[in-house]
């Protein structure tokens, strides 16, 4: 990870406080529709079908949302949530996210639910935790048959929201010891998909002493992290 320059750090700090003050003013004033009576923020997790364990890494998403809260001051709620995509109360949950090491089933009702959601402005992060690639990429073909995953090149604006990733998506557990991978399905010009392949950052927000991972590795999984919740509250209020 390389150090912001003294100029750009101040840009992006600059940026950062003004999103900041106008997602506080959007939530609160509750126009939008996106987060209807509420004025906190959170990650839901995707409960699915198909026998792949959808539960996996279960303090990572607590971890996360803290390290939001603390590094940006934005209202995020800290209550776990989870989501069917066949509940009715999908609406209700803006950002979703999904792992697993296994098989990912949707039937077409959750394809349909999942794909309204997506353009009607809602956001999905789906983060490859060794043995969901095949099953995932299979899906989401079926959600989004005219939208291929494309590759986000490592000047997008999802590298660099508060922290500047010049490399990237990081990696975070060896794996097959390949590259990682930062995928996304744009609708209308919007990111509405993003999947990060080979990098697993939910083992970096997890607990310290469940992966033994190093700080410098745990850091920035929670970076590449903030930088995401960032890019997706910059594309909700834009």
């Amino acid at each position: 990870m390389k150090v912001v320059k003294p100029l750009r750090q101040m840009v992006r700090v600059s940026c950062l406080m003004s999103l900041i003050l106008v997602v506080g003013t959007e939530i609160t004033s509750g126009d939008d529709g996106l987060f209807p009576g509420s004025t906190d923020l959170s990650i839901t997790r995707v409960q699915y079908e198909g026998g792949g364990d959808w539960y996996s890494n279960p303090t990572s998403i607590p971890n996360i949302l803290a390290n939001i809260a603390e590094r940006t001051g934005l209202p995020i709620s800290q209550e776990l949530k989870t989501v069917k995509l066949s509940d009715p109360s999908l609406s209700d949950h803006p950002y979703l996210y999904m792992t697993g090491h296994g098989n990912v089933s949707f039937s077409d009702q959750d394809r349909n639910a999942l794909r309204s959601h997506l353009v009607s402005g809602a956001f999905l992060h789906a983060d490859d935790n060794y043995g969901l690639d095949e099953s995932f990429r299979r899906e989401i073909e079926l959600v989004f048959p005219e939208n291929d995953l494309i590759e986000i090149p490592i000047d997008h604006p999802i590298f660099h929201m508060m922290y500047d990733l010049p490399e990237g998506l990081p990696k975070i557990h060896e794996h097959d010891g390949d590259a990682p991978q930062g995928f996304g399905i744009f609708y209308e010009g919007r990111l509405v998909v993003f999947y990060s392949f080979e990098s697993d950052l939910g083992d970096g927000w997890e607990n310290s002493e469940i992966h033994n991972d190093s700080a410098d590795i745990r850091e920035a999984a929670i970076q590449m992290g903030v930088n995401l919740y960032l890019y997706v509250l910059s594309q909700i209020i834009s």
